[in-house]
């Protein structure tokens, strides 16, 4: 029987994309590799006739793309989400070179969807949209001119995302421990809300002035990368508080 491709798991997902041709672009850049699954985050023009002919024979990656009102939208049903960023943001989740990032990728992508986000051509991505990833990945350009074409740090990451898989095909199989359910991203960011709204309730968090604290927990939790029964019992945990803040 033909085992699975762990790159069927992976989505390839671009924000607010401003020019139809580096979607065309992105998606040949996919094919390539063996990656499928793109993901559009309010593309400004799609579908358009200028991303199929940059497409140049990827037309079907561009047909089954999937196009999300939002970033929550595009990353539902994930287990990871790893950022493509050129630079190192303050308050950032952990950084990982394009390499490193691939092979973490590959490992989890076996217990489900992994996505792998992309920002606008102009600006990257947000500080929000970064607060919804666990990692960052970045490409070691040249640092007195890292800026790169959106379909060229595709093409980087879809390379590395290959190699990944080949050398994974290629070590020594043993037998490994049996993996526990890593959570999704929806269980995360019930967690976070969660959290979020007992901290208010116990006066630990002023809602009129929240300061960063959020987003320092949030990255926090992104370096633990907490399973599914984690999550649960953080939430258990929270619960309990909040039954007995309420006697």
């Amino acid at each position: 029987m033909k085992k699975p491709n762990a790159l069927n798991n992976i989505r390839i997902v671009l924000s607010h994309t401003s020019h139809p041709g580096n979607i065309g672009a992105a998606a040949r850049a996919m094919k390539t590799m063996g990656l499928e699954r793109l993901y559009l985050v309010n593309p400004k023009a799609f579908p358009d006739p200028v991303a199929d002919a940059r497409a140049a024979g990827a037309s079907d990656v561009l047909e089954n793309a999937r196009v999300c009102a939002t970033l929550d939208e595009a990353l539902a049903g994930t287990v990871l989400a790893v950022a493509v960023t050129a630079r190192r943001r303050d308050l950032s989740h952990e950084m990982l070179s394009a390499h490193q990032a691939a092979s973490r990728m590959l490992a989890l992508a076996p217990q489900g969807d992994v996505a792998l986000l992309f920002g606008t051509e102009k600006s990257g991505l947000s500080n929000a949209e970064l607060d919804k990833c666990q990692l960052l990945a970045t490409i070691p350009a040249n640092p007195e001119f890292t800026s790169l074409n959106l379909a060229s740090a595709v093409q980087i990451l879809a390379y590395e995302l290959r190699m990944a898989l080949l050398n994974l095909a290629g070590a020594t199989e043993t037998p490994a421990a049996k993996a526990l359910e890593a959570a999704s991203f929806e269980d995360v960011e019930r967690f976070y809300q969660h959290l979020e709204r007992t901290m208010i309730d116990t006066g630990f968090l002023d809602p009129a002035s929240p300061g960063r604290l959020m987003q320092r927990l949030r990255r926090l939790f992104a370096r633990a990368h907490p399973e599914k029964e984690e999550v649960s019992i953080l939430r258990g945990i929270l619960t309990s508080v909040e039954k007995f803040t309420n006697k």
